[in-house]
């Protein structure tokens, strides 16, 4: 789904006594020390190499936050699609907005979210109808698939726009 809210409607806060993303008690990954778990940014003025650039930033954070390293097979896909989608959001502004500015990525127990600000004008969209058979055009469908939500946002008065997306946290 796309919209052009900031954030994701419903209360992403943490559920007093409740256990896990499924409710189930001590259902949580290990909690991160509060100052790990602090957004962080990444900006991509006079670099290249964005993409893996992005994808090692990303991965350090999953690290820090207690995401990696993955005790199952659903939190290491969960991370997997965290680096698919910052990858596929970085290419995005590449491709069609002239390189990102920043990425930005910040999580609490139950939603990572994705930052991708660039200075350009166009809107991200799933290609109508989707092929999968054919190269390229895949790329905001991935994202569309994997997440939770996601959406552009436009600053008034200001050049560019920011694409963010939100996954869940694995269980």
């Amino acid at each position: 789904m796309s919209t052009t809210r900031p954030f994701s409607p419903g209360d992403r806060g943490p559920e007093p006594g409740a256990g896990g993303a499924s409710g189930v008690p001590g259902g949580d990954p290990p909690e991160a020390p509060a100052a790990s778990r602090l957004p962080r940014r990444l900006g991509f003025d006079g670099e290249s190499g964005v993409v893996p650039l992005a994808r090692d930033f990303t991965r350090q954070a999953l690290y820090a936050w207690g995401w990696l390293p993955a005790a199952t097979a659903d939190q290491r896909a969960a991370a997997e699609d965290v680096l698919l989608v910052v990858s596929e959001l970085v290419t995005n502004a590449c491709l069609h907005a002239g390189g990102p500015a920043e990425l930005r990525i910040g999580c609490d127990n139950k939603v990572l979210r994705i930052e991708v600000s660039d200075r350009g004008t166009g809107s991200p969209a799933p290609r109508t109808p989707h092929r999968a058979g054919r190269p390229g055009g895949h790329g905001m469908f991935i994202v569309q698939r994997l997440c939770l939500d996601w959406g552009v946002v436009r600053a008034p008065g200001a050049s560019g726009k920011t694409v963010w997306a939100e996954l869940g946290a694995p269980a």
